[in-house]
């Protein structure tokens, strides 16, 4: 098979032949590949994208917002007992009638934590042995149970995990969850670039891509047909959280009552915990300019980081765990959404055209959309703080803090902890 001319054109006009440099050593189906992934770049935006990763240097953002303000919450650490046994009940009743459906984002590689695999088949050390997947489907299992009926689960892998991922799931009997209730599907991809702003081939006939970020999940879910199998389901929201949180409630049902019994027509919640101090390296929730989003901890001015209530509150403290419920009717208006892609300079390794060796740089452009960023596009959000050590341990360094060893330590804490009377009673 030859090159189309209109092809080679294309690239040439880019900037981009090296892509073509191994194309008289692949076979038909090997050519057809890299000429449907060569059709599906847009490189108009890759052009866009390399321009701004460019012109971005440390300090030069602009500020985001015009007027800053609180985002209220619903504070369930000061709940009566009986106030969540209300929202509760009322979560475990939409749950009973099918309304709500799990989505777990699970793209990672454990390669950080020194794990060869996908990041949600990681053992973090606890007794059972058991793995990120099987902790947050225990989780799942818990509910359903209560429920009386299993809960649809979808897990959003990479292209690169995804084999592995559903072999996992495979090799353990689905954890004796019902298989037909669990849903996989990959997230999309986006080209990475090298400081010349060269895309780069992965190998011989793919182009070197990464998943485009957790803002990608909502365009990810339409485009894989599952945003569709979920509405001729009847879900009507979507729980939403990461592979790497052991403690995340799977579909917490006084989470989910919050936002069920919600004033006015909010579409999306998200869960909070109280930073610890001023500079915590975490994401804010706020209003700005009238918009509820989150604010990085790099963007908010250093007199607002540390504004008090007269409680002794902080104003700005409310701290974003990746953890929301969605409408599915504001996840389809998501998908539509037009949101800033982020620039991450990492290292990349890449068939080089010139030799046919692999590289590796220290220096590269990846692309990712931030789901937080998604917020500006809806009218309110509704935010719920949690206590900090029983809702979230994450496993995101070798060692130290957030580690597999604190987790574990939180995680095993938590669970020699007596029950909590309020939740037998939903």
């Amino acid at each position: 098979m030859k090159v189309h001319t209109e092809i080679y054109e294309r690239l040439k006009a880019y900037g981009q032949t090296q892509l073509l440099a191994f194309w008289d050593t692949l076979s038909e189906s090997e050519q057809r590949n890299l000429l449907m992934e060569i059709a599906e770049t847009d490189f108009d935006t890759m052009q866009m994208l390399y321009r701004k990763a460019r012109e971005a240097s440390a300090g030069d953002a602009q500020r985001p917002f015009e007027k800053l303000e609180p985002l209220p919450c619903l504070d369930t650490t000061v709940l009566t007992e009986q106030e969540k046994i209300l929202l509760g009940r009322s979560g475990m009743d939409g749950i009973r009638n099918g309304e709500l459906a799990a989505l777990t984002m699970a793209g990672g590689q454990g390669t950080r934590l020194g794990h060869n695999g996908p990041k949600g088949t990681f053992d973090i050390g606890l007794p059972s042995r058991a793995s990120l997947f099987e902790i947050q489907c225990r989780g799942l299992q818990k509910v359903s149970e209560k429920a009386g009926r299993p809960i649809d689960w979808y897990i959003m892998t990479s292209t690169i995990n995804y084999a592995d991922t559903v072999c996992f799931f495979e090799e353990h009997g689905f954890f004796g969850y019902p298989k037909e209730k669990i849903h996989f599907f990959p997230q999309t991809m986006i080209p990475a670039v090298t400081e010349d702003g060269k895309l780069q081939l992965e190998s011989p006939a793919h182009i070197l891509r990464s998943p485009n970020g957790n803002g990608g999940m909502f365009v990810s879910l339409k485009q894989s047909g599952c945003l569709d199998a979920l509405e001729r389901q009847g879900v009507r929201y979507i729980f939403v959280c990461g592979i790497d949180n052991c403690l995340v409630k799977m579909c917490d049902p006084l989470f989910f009552g919050a936002l069920r019994t919600a004033n006015g027509n909010v579409q999306a919640s998200a869960k909070s915990y109280i930073k610890r101090d001023p500079g915590e390296k975490a994401g804010i929730f706020c209003r700005m300019d009238g918009k509820p989003g989150v604010l990085e901890y790099t963007e908010i001015p250093q007199e607002y980081a540390e504004m008090k209530n007269p409680d002794g509150q902080w104003t700005y403290g409310d701290t974003n765990v990746l953890n929301y419920i969605f409408s599915v009717e504001a996840v389809r208006c998501l998908a539509e959404a037009e949101i800033p892609y982020h620039v991450a300079v990492k290292k990349l390794t890449y068939l080089d055209a010139a030799t046919g060796q692999s590289v590796t740089v220290p220096q590269g452009y990846k692309f990712e959309l931030f789901l937080f960023d998604t917020f500006l596009c809806l009218d309110d959000l509704q935010v719920v703080r949690i206590e900090r050590t029983e809702e979230f341990a994450p496993v995101k360094n070798p060692s130290g803090i957030d580690s597999a060893e604190s987790a574990r330590a939180l995680y095993l804490d938590y669970e020699a902890k007596q029950p909590r009377k309020w939740e037998e009673k939903i």
